[in-house]
């Protein structure tokens, strides 16, 4: 039977090879039509008290995507409770709403499969809800008791606090955690973007703090919504209207960020003396912001040099040639309202930590130095256009991402003239920019490992003064 299959199958394959006009043409002389990428079209509409709403209509599945968003966050808290925009969110989630105690809530979202979770982050909160159209009146007014009517509930207060207190307590378990945050504070020092919470800080936070947070910020005039999936506007209005209508709008906080402290001037050294097999390297500078006119180029720049996987420069030389590394990368922290910060990260043998270190800005100096080839600008930028379609891989994720486009103040026209901008970017341009905001001098350096296993003294290796980390954590 095997053999009659076999039989057929080269008959089958041999009938269709004849059926072919003359050579087979090789695959990178196929020719395609130019891809046309159209932007997926969201609704908007405004209600009376000032809530923003955001619809992208999704009809293949009963289901339903919401997420809101509200100014405020952790660039807001008090330096002496830092940790509270976190303990805030986590006890919006699970400290019950309304006539709701939190087993209750809980219950009512097990029993619809409905999904809620909400964060916090630098400049806003947020929530997001996924449940049945079926459920849609029921979430609505759910959620509705949340935004409006939270209870705060103390048991679940406290639970949460242990939760945060834990993480403090473990934080020095991941030598990553300990670079992140002593870069942070390096850099930032007491504003906000360097603070971690403390154990101190955690206890300082009461009840009353989560009611003032609530009150503060939790305004229509100050809420957004996106809304993904089975829903039309009309319907989408009529909920909100019916739910959040007779909300009425006050007057905000001044929602400006602190305004950052005097950058470093010099670059440093800061060693975290742990017992572990390798370091953990993450070198930083100060970077910028979505306003900054060069944020193409970098991006662009970013990818040459280790942005771009197997295809950069540190990626290549660190792990390819020399085997020093698995992995190693960089980034531009874009920054939404403040300039944030420029990483290279690396992990490697506590042996190879300064080669890999120096190795790290040499290759930021080349970039300096020496024009990028056109190969390498033609990857970059083709890899930056081709990946832009899949920020659009789901409805929810389009309405989202206008959302926050317009939360942040990007420009109207940043999704449609993104490609052009990238596109646009040349051999001079990368030059340029890594000229202007690379300074290999001047960065900060932190290192956690086995500081005996270091090949020979930072200071001497590298040329810079260098500290020893604190890792209390009062």
């Amino acid at each position: 039977m095997k053999r009659v299959f076999y039989l057929g199958f080269l008959l089958l394959l041999t009938a269709c090879a004849s059926q072919l006009p003359g050579q087979a043409t090789r695959p990178d002389n196929l020719k395609f039509p130019e891809l046309k990428f159209e932007f997926p079209q969201v609704e908007r509409t405004t209600l009376e008290n000032g809530i923003e709403v955001y619809l992208k209509a999704d009809h293949d599945l009963p289901l339903v995507d919401i997420t809101v968003m509200l100014g405020g966050g952790s660039i807001f808290d008090p330096p002496d409770k830092t940790g509270l925009s976190s303990l805030f969110a986590a006890c919006l989630e699970t400290g019950g709403a309304g006539p709701y105690s939190p087993q209750q809530v809980e219950e009512m979202l097990d029993n619809t499969a409905a999904n809620l979770t909400v964060g916090s982050s630098s400049y806003a909160y947020s929530i997001d809800m996924s449940l049945r159209r079926d459920d849609l009146v029921k979430g609505f007014a759910l959620l509705a008791d949340i935004l409006r009517r939270p209870r705060f509930d103390a048991q679940r207060m406290e639970i949460a606090r242990q939760g945060l207190l834990e993480g403090v307590r473990r934080q020095n378990d991941d030598p990553r955690s300990i670079a992140g945050r002593t870069l942070a504070q390096t850099i930032y020092r007491d504003h906000p973007f360097g603070r971690v919470a403390r154990i101190t800080s955690l206890n300082n936070i009461h009840r009353s703090d989560l009611v003032h947070q609530h009150q503060t910020y939790f305004r229509p005039n100050n809420l957004s919504f996106a809304v993904s999936g089975d829903i039309e506007l009309n319907e989408l209005r009529g909920l909100l209207i019916q739910t959040l209508g007779d909300w009425k709008p006050a007057e905000l906080p001044d929602l400006k960020p602190p305004a950052l402290p005097e950058m470093p001037k010099k670059g440093s050294i800061s060693i975290a003396d742990k017992d572990i097999p390798q370091t953990t390297i993450m070198i930083g500078q100060p970077g910028i912001d979505k306003n900054n006119p060069d944020m193409m180029a970098l991006k662009v720049a970013n990818y040459i040099l280790g942005g771009g996987g197997f295809n950069s420069r540190m990626m290549r030389e660190i792990r390819s040639n020399r085997g020093l590394a698995y992995s190693v990368y960089s980034y531009f922290q874009i920054g939404r309202q403040l300039p944030e910060l420029f990483i290279a990260k690396c992990e490697t043998k506590c042996g190879s930590t300064l080669e890999v270190v120096s190795l790290m800005r040499a290759q930021m100096q080349e970039l300096i130095d020496m024009p990028v080839s056109e190969e390498e600008l033609k990857i970059a930028k083709d890899s930056l256009i081709n990946s832009f379609v899949f920020a659009f891989n789901n409805s929810h994720s389009i309405v989202t991402r206008q959302l926050r486009l317009d939360f942040y103040d990007y420009p109207p026209d940043y999704l449609q003239t993104y490609r052009q901008k990238i596109a646009a970017v040349t051999v001079a341009d990368v030059q340029r920019v890594a000229k202007e905001y690379l300074h290999p001098d001047k960065l900060q350096i932190v290192l956690v490992g086995r500081r005996n296993e270091f090949e020979q003294d930072p200071a001497a290796a590298l040329g810079m003064p260098v500290e020893t980390v604190d890792l209390g954590l009062e």
